[in-house]
């Protein structure tokens, strides 16, 4: 098959009309590019608007609450005739949890990454994966309940008969359970970038999989690993609905699992639906603490941007 000249090698002239400068395609470039960095912008300006409101409202709470009261007081009764608003058992309830929910979900989000990644065949891979992202289409409601009716009696019957319907470890439990797709994919996939140069020269070294899998790929997909626990800390920390309907509403200053507690996102949440009146000092709460979770999240985004920063340059 002959090869089509191009019109240069023939010696062909080149139409002028078609490197003529047009204004209307520069225009619809303009406009392209104007739609999709005011796309970009949305995410800024939603982060820019929330941070505002936050910091504003809380300016009028803290005309009426002192700000070192607020960070070491350890009594939060806001919605009490002689109301006391120490934020640290909300952050006390919301650590303990969100430490707990770390604890089942970095191992075993990390366990099942390694598989996916290195040890699964592909039918399975293609199959477990799917199926296991399916469990973040679960409402977190349901999760809830299935903490409250079904997790709770499972543990009083059998392990601890003491443990009272409302406690810590349960949500940090099932919050848990519902992050591990969050690690386990995200993981995977910065697993699963890892060039498989890397992996073939650790086979021609004499390691087996295991070993590839903890001494190379790991390592070099740290980063990415890194944002996943990361992005399932944010989420643990700011899950509403099941540590509102299984921790309880009592804010109680305390690390141990076993005693109820309120967290901020539930307090938020409950007093969101009552019926204070707008503008009050206890409606005013709910953005103080609002402004604390933002802090809280902001630090460890912060912290993981460190982190994988860190390992990027290592590895």
């Amino acid at each position: 098959m002959a090869a089509i000249p191009y019109p240069a090698a023939v010696g062909a002239t080149v139409d002028p009309m078609r490197l003529k400068h047009k204004a209307t395609r520069h225009l619809k470039e303009r406009f392209i590019e104007l739609v999709l960095m005011s796309c970009g912008l949305v995410a800024v300006f939603t982060t820019v608007a929330i941070t505002v409101i936050l910091v504003y409202e809380s300016i009028g709470f803290f005309s009426f609450v002192s700000v070192w009261d607020f960070i070491t007081g350890t009594v939060w009764t806001p919605l009490f005739s002689n109301p006391q608003y120490g934020i640290l058992p909300l952050i006390s309830g919301t650590l303990t949890i969100t430490f707990i929910a770390m604890l089942v979900a970095v191992p075993m989000g990390t366990v099942i990454s390694i598989y996916l990644s290195e040890f699964a065949p592909h039918h399975v891979r293609e199959v477990v994966k799917p199926a296991l992202e399916l469990i973040q289409a679960v409402p977190t409601i349901v999760f809830g309940y299935f903490a409250l009716l079904f997790v709770t009696p499972l543990l009083q019957a059998t392990i601890l008969p003491n443990l009272p319907g409302f406690n810590m470890l349960v949500p940090g439990l099932v919050i848990g359970v519902a992050t591990i797709p969050t690690i386990a994919s995200l993981s995977e996939d910065a697993m699963r970038a890892v060039p498989m140069a890397m992996r073939e020269g650790a086979y021609a070294m004499g390691g087996n999989k295991m070993q590839v899998a903890l001494t190379v790929v790991m390592p070099a997909a740290i980063s990415g690993v890194v944002a996943a626990y990361v992005l399932a800390a944010a989420r643990a920390i700011g899950e509403t609905m099941i540590v509102a309907i299984a921790a309880g509403q009592n804010a109680n200053f305390s690390f141990n699992p076993l005693d109820a507690a309120a967290t901020l996102t539930a307090y938020i949440a409950q007093v969101s639906m009552g019926d204070l009146e707008h503008g009050s000092v206890g409606y005013r709460s709910i953005f103080a603490a609002g402004l604390v979770l933002l802090l809280m999240t902001l630090v460890l985004n912060l912290a993981g941007h460190f982190l994988r920063r860190r390992y990027r340059k290592a590895y």
